[in-house]
Order: C-alpha cells, then sequence, then structure tokens
C-alpha cells in the first residue's frame, strides 16, 4: 500500500487549517478580511468555534502591503495566543510573492522561531543553487520543533521535493505538504478533480494538505478529507460559500465543510491531535 493510500485508510480524521487573509486582497474585497492582530485573534477565536485546528497567517505593512516583518509577526502571534491560548497551531508563512529573497525567508524563520510555518518550494528554493540552505534549515527547524509545511503548487514541485528527500536533503522520512489546487489568477475556480494531479503523482508524504480557490472550495475540501488529507479554507483564496454567496466571514466558509464531514463520520482533528501526529514525522 503506498503511503497516500495509507493515510487514507489509518482512521485518522481530518484538520481544518485556515487561511483568513493571505497576501493579496485588500480590505476592500471584504470587510470582514483580518488584518491588524485584534481582527485576527477575533478571527482565530470564531474560526476555532467553527472547527479549526490552525490558523495560516500572513501580516502586512502600514500601506497595506504583504511582508515579512518579525515584529509585525510577533504582535498577531501575541494576540491570537491570548484569544485562543494553544487551542490553534499558528502557522505563518515565508511566502515571497515576488517580494523577497530566499535569504530574507530563511532569515524570517530563524529569528521568529514561530510554531509552524509553510514554505513555497519554488521560492525558497529556485534553482538548484539553493538547495544546500533549504536543507540545513530544514535540519535546524527540526531540531528546533518548528514544524514546516511545503507549499507545492503543481506534480513539478513535488517531483523536486520528491527527489530531495530521496537524496537526503530532507532530514526526515516524511514532510508536511499543502497541494495547491489551481493557481492566483482571476476567478480561479478549483476542482475536486484537481487533487488527482497531486495524488496520481506522490507515494511520498503521508501528511498533505489541500487549498483551492473559488465556489467549489468547500467540495474540494470535502473531497481532500475523505481521500486522507487535511484542509485548508478561508478568504486568502476564496470568499465563497458553495451556493456562490459572499461568505459572513471566514468561520462561514468552515461551517459546510464541518457539517459535510460530520455527516459522512469524519472526525475533525484538534491542534493537541496534530500536534501529536505531526511529531511522529518530524
Amino acid at each position: 500500500m503506498d503511503t497516500l493510500n495509507a493515510a487514507a485508510s489509518n482512521g485518522r480524521g481530518a484538520a481544518i487549517a485556515v487561511a483568513p487573509n493571505g497576501g493579496r486582497r485588500p480590505k476592500a474585497d471584504h470587510p470582514a478580511l483580518p488584518l491588524s492582530p485584534a481582527e485576527l485573534a477575533e478571527c482565530a477565536a470564531e474560526c476555532l468555534e467553527a472547527g479549526a485546528s490552525m490558523i495560516h497567517i500572513h501580516v502586512r505593512d502600514d500601506a497595506g502591503r504583504h511582508c515579512l516583518d518579525v515584529g509585525r509577526y510577533h504582535a498577531a502571534i501575541a494576540a491570537i495566543r491570548a484569544r485562543v491560548s494553544d487551542r490553534l497551531i499558528i502557522q505563518v508563512t515565508t511566502e515571497a510573492l515576488g517580494l523577497f529573497t530566499p535569504a530574507e525567508q530563511v532569515a524570517l524563520v530563524r529569528t521568529l522561531h514561530p510554531e509552524a510555518c509553510s514554505i513555497a518550494l519554488r521560492e525558497i528554493v529556485p534553482d538548484a543553487a539553493h538547495e544546500r540552505d533549504f536543507a540545513h534549515l530544514l535540519e535546524w527547524m527540526r531540531r528546533e520543533r518548528i514544524l514546516p509545511q511545503i507549499i507545492l503548487y503543481d506534480r513539478a514541485d513535488l517531483k523536486r521535493l520528491e527527489d530531495m528527500l530521496r537524496r537526503g536533503l530532507i532530514p526526515a522520512q516524511d514532510i508536511p505538504v499543502l497541494f495547491v489546487l489551481g493557481r492566483y489568477t482571476k476567478h480561479q475556480q478549483s476542482s475536486p478533480a484537481d487533487i488527482q494531479e497531486f495524488l496520481k503523482a506522490s507515494h511520498s508524504f503521508a501528511h498533505w494538505s489541500m487549498c483551492a480557490f473559488g465556489q467549489d472550495e468547500a467540495a474540494c475540501a470535502v473531497s481532500a478529507a475523505l481521500l486522507g488529507g487535511n484542509v485548508r479554507l478561508g478568504f486568502e483564496n476564496n470568499l465563497l460559500l458553495p451556493n456562490g454567496t459572499v461568505a459572513a466571514n471566514n468561520a462561514a466558509l468552515i461551517a459546510p465543510v464541518r457539517e459535510s464531514l460530520r455527516l459522512l463520520g469524519r472526525n475533525l482533528e484538534t491542534a493537541e491531535m496534530q500536534r501529536a501526529a505531526l511529531e511522529t514525522i518530524w
């Protein structure tokens, strides 16, 4: 049995992460888009109540632009922790969005020392010359008990990461990954069928999650959970409920997924359960 099929059949529940703001959308896109530490803390509490076990956060500068500012991250993390304690895993992003170098992304992780962080493979390892720095970062993260999640946008990204795993550049037998279904394009609509691009190509990563764009985000999420994956929902990629109406807030995007999985007999994992699962591979 391959790794992904084993994950689907091991009886483990599904974990819901919320990505409430991202680095691209302005406040004008939705009044409930959380940007300040207080807004992120309020969103975290709402999404915890709705069923989330992780929050994936971006911070912005004074002009509302995506940034990797350590001080702003500290403020956001402190506000969220004050509101929800350790009941959510707080995952920061190193995403460059075309603004930051691999060295700046690495520096953020080493300086901030977050509980968890997501890393886009194609940004932090744009070519072979950056592989060794990436390997050293992962080695350090494992020693420091920082949970990684490697963002993969397509099959080529996935094959690159598998090759690094085979060559010993990943300091573990497995590493958590995020499959991105679709692209950041105008009117992007992902489909549950998009998951197959990744699942047919990989036999290496048991702890996988997915995110999707557009009205079918919930359908993609339920499909992924039934296949053994975890899911990420939120305003970063989507503002619409399954019926096409605009969601009131991020928690509203979680509700239909939570209820669908409940009806299908799928349990939701807590942050404590997720930490325990991740410790077995990292």
